[in-house]
């Protein structure tokens, strides 16, 4: 009866020490899971409030050029165009889409009847480019107002989506140079995301004409590392 009982009590704490290593490494299984999960649910760029909007009505055969409705409006005809480049700001980038959203010449977000109504708030001047395989793009539009009443520099916004990201960022809003408003105290403010916005338009053909390089992840939190 004895040798039964030890029987029986070995093989008790033999079957519990291999259920609680099976259980153990479940748990951490699972917490490596979550940990996977966390990192695969990082925000490339920390996120932007509207930048998300770059996806509503977005045409499906975006060009390397862009002509905005603010073109055919009042205001001074602006073109904004350079390249985009690689993470070492040497290497053209192709295929990378700029989504661009301004003020009117009112310094107005103002929507038009026929746009996308989840929109609306962006205005009706805004727009698409995808970098061509050279890195170019042209953005024809016109130069933003500055808010009415308010000491923020007219500017354009700026959401960028490369082709092998999950998520869309933003850079520096383009702003210009000669702003009055543009202090030195706004300067500073700038973080330099995909390299500086200070655009320095040059009067040609009787338009503005300003050259801007992006820099994909430059100073983009959790941008990811080149493979070596």
């Amino acid at each position: 009866m004895k040798k039964a009982k030890d029987k029986f009590v070995v093989f008790f704490s033999f079957t519990a020490i291999i259920l609680w290593s099976s259980c153990n490494g479940q748990v951490k299984e699972k917490e490596k899971t979550s940990d996977n999960n966390i990192q695969t649910q990082k925000i490339i760029g920390g996120g932007c409030e509207g930048c998300e909007l770059m996806y509503e009505g977005m045409p499906k055969n975006i060009s390397s050029v862009d002509t905005s409705a603010g073109w055919f409006e009042p205001g001074e005809k602006l073109l904004v165009t350079g390249i985009v480049l690689k993470p070492d700001g040497k290497t053209p980038a192709k295929d990378v889409i700029i989504y661009y959203w301004q003020t009117d010449n009112n310094g107005l977000y103002s929507p038009s009847p026929e746009m996308n109504k989840k929109a609306e708030r962006h205005g009706h001047i805004r727009g698409w480019v995808k970098s061509d395989a050279q890195g170019r793009y042209e953005i024809y539009t016109i130069k933003p107002m500055p808010y009415p009443g308010r000491n923020i520099p007219a500017h354009i916004h700026i959401s960028i989506k490369e082709p092998v990201l999950p998520n869309e960022y933003y850079t520096d809003e383009l702003v210009f140079d000669d702003d009055k408003k543009l202090t030195t105290a706004e300067r500073k403010k700038l973080p330099n995301r995909g390299g500086s916005g200070i655009l320095r338009p040059v009067k040609m053909n009787e338009m503005l004409v300003a050259e801007h390089n992006f820099i994909t992840g430059l100073n983009i939190p959790d941008y990811p590392s080149p493979k070596m």
